[in-house]
């Protein structure tokens, strides 16, 4: 298989255990955090999300990685069949279509860098700092704002934190199997972590007092878009057919953004009319 197919299979396979630990996380919410099993089977399913992500961005670019990790929404449509004995409207469908064709025309202009996606010292200090900036700049932001939009500046730190945290993992992959690690391998390392989680602890935040829908597509677009403008940056990834394919990636990108959109709204709702149920 080529590696873009290892990369795309992966990547699907992190999303759905994605998926699956939202689930997990929702099942142990409802029974108060209570349970070994249930931490269990959330710990587990998201380090399975992780592990396979991980995976898939030695094999394809960060653009295509990261877009395809969007598709963990998409995976709430056959969770909400079986989870809430409910049809899927017509509209969240036109959604997953969105979703599945900007996904499509990503795919279709990506193209690999020649070389390893190597990062010198200098750069993951440069990176480093920037995407700190960047992200105490947006929870400063949101310290004094209004609900929703202090939830969507933090949306878009936990998004930011996160893409640039799987850029740094690519580089740390590529050291480890071209031979080539050092102490720029390290400090990427312990960049990574530190990211992923202000990542997961920004996004935390953005749900509190302002629903779910707006944080996660903020998160979803955020992450994946700020991914892709990185690995053009540091690693030289780019499109096919010149300005024509950065013309038609940037389309793919709004249609995936609108889709993506869409099925968080349907999340959203999702979520309300069970808790309204149970009222």
């Amino acid at each position: 298989m080529a590696p873009v197919g290892w990369a795309a299979g992966l990547s699907v396979l992190s999303a759905a255990a994605y998926a699956a630990a939202a689930v997990a996380q929702e099942r142990l919410a409802g029974h108060r955090h209570r349970g070994w099993s249930r931490w269990a089977a959330a710990l587990l399913l998201t380090g399975a999300g992780v592990a396979l992500h991980v995976l898939a961005l030695n094999f394809g670019t960060v653009a295509v990685v990261q877009a395809l990790g969007t598709l963990t929404l998409l995976f709430a449509l056959p969770i909400q069949v079986v989870r809430y004995h409910r049809r899927v409207s017509a509209a969240a469908w036109r959604d997953a279509a969105l979703t599945v064709a900007g996904l499509a025309l990503i795919l279709s202009l990506s193209t690999q860098p020649d070389g390893p996606a190597l990062l010198t010292g200098r750069s993951v200090r440069v990176l480093s700092s920037i995407t700190t900036g960047v992200v105490l700049l947006c929870a400063l932001a949101a310290w004094r704002a209004g609900a929703r939009i202090r939830a969507v500046l933090l949306a878009v730190a936990s998004g930011v934190a996160f893409g640039i945290a799987s850029v740094l993992s690519k580089a740390v992959l590529a050291a480890i199997t071209s031979g080539r690690p050092g102490r720029e391998s390290i400090m990427a390392g312990a960049m990574v972590v530190a990211f992923a989680a202000a990542g997961y602890l920004f996004g935390q935040l953005s749900y509190r007092g302002a629903g779910l829908a707006a944080p996660l597509a903020t998160v979803s677009v955020t992450n994946p878009l700020v991914a892709a403008v990185a690995g053009v940056v540091v690693f030289g990834e780019g499109v096919r057919f010149g300005t024509g394919g950065l013309v038609a990636a940037a389309v793919a990108v709004l249609v995936m953004g609108a889709g993506v959109v869409g099925l968080a709204r349907r999340s959203e709702t999702r979520t309300r009319e069970p808790a309204a149920a149970a009222r």
